[in-house]
């Protein structure tokens, strides 16, 4: 997966880069140098990780990316939630760069006929899917109590505790991984077996209320990617996770995290 997370992330950063494109000049030659940008940075990480890896230590923590443009956030979330990653790369690279059919299939080493077929599945899906709404949504005290209540017992690792937030029928979509019911993932394992230490956080995303993974390094923890909560009447009823899809976090115009959170009490 780490060859896909490099074109998505790149994709991404291109999406958000468009106000500053130069329409008189090529298009392919500046997707190369930002998608080379991203390689040489993965690159990076990969031998910062591998190394710490080697010596049982822990792997760097990654500083998000520049802010975006307003709106960029939720249209990269709806993107994320209605696509899986081959017909999200083809609906960005046809319907917002505007390459070729004939282009993205050498792109992607793939025949014209195949790239057609995932670019209708994927622009059929998102006309089907609902579209987030351009309004933020506010924190009632109600959605505030929970989510503070889900991120302490999730941070305990209090199972039962969180378990008992979450409504019998809630649904699950752990993106670019599983959608279905709750009750059928192996949701925390998942999270037990994370090759780095995490810990979670109450915060905003553009404004909205969400919970914030955090990479946690020595002394401050770094705002990795993101979970929305749906909470009907006292219940979670809906669980949406991004930790799979990092450039969520660089993709929102703001990131906001309770006072501390950066810093030592990291470390609770």
């Amino acid at each position: 997966m780490d060859g896909e997370d490099v074109v998505q992330e790149a994709l991404i950063e291109a999406y958000r880069k468009l106000d500053k494109y130069d329409a008189s000049r090529p298009l392919k030659p500046w997707l190369f140098r930002i998608a080379h940008n991203r390689c040489i940075d993965f690159l990076r990480r990969k031998g910062v990780r591998d190394e710490a890896e080697a010596a049982a230590a822990m792997p760097e923590a990654v500083s998000p990316a520049q802010p975006a443009t307003l709106g960029v956030g939720k249209a990269v979330e709806h993107l994320v939630a209605s696509l899986p990653p081959k017909e999200r790369a083809y609906v960005l690279l046809k319907d917002i760069f505007d390459y070729s059919l004939e282009e993205i299939a050498e792109l992607v080493a793939s025949a014209v006929g195949g790239v057609k077929a995932a670019l209708n599945r994927g622009r059929t899906k998102l006309a089907s899917s609902t579209a987030p709404s351009q309004s933020a949504r506010s924190a009632s005290p109600e959605l505030a109590r929970i989510m503070q209540l889900y991120v302490d017992r999730f941070n305990q690792g209090d199972r039962d505790g969180v378990r008992e937030l979450i409504s019998a029928d809630a649904r699950l979509a752990v993106a670019d991984r599983f959608a279905g019911k709750f009750a059928d993932a192996p949701y925390f394992f998942n999270y037990n077996r994370w090759p780095w230490p995490w810990k979670i956080a109450v915060g905003e995303l553009d404004g909205e209320p969400v919970v914030i993974i955090l990479q946690r390094g020595a002394d401050t923890c770094t705002p990795y990617s993101s979970i929305r909560l749906d909470v009907i009447g006292q219940r979670i009823e809906c669980i949406v996770d991004y930790i799979h899809c990092p450039w969520v976090i660089p993709a929102a115009t703001t990131v906001t995290l309770p006072l501390g959170q950066r810093d030592h009490n990291c470390r609770s």
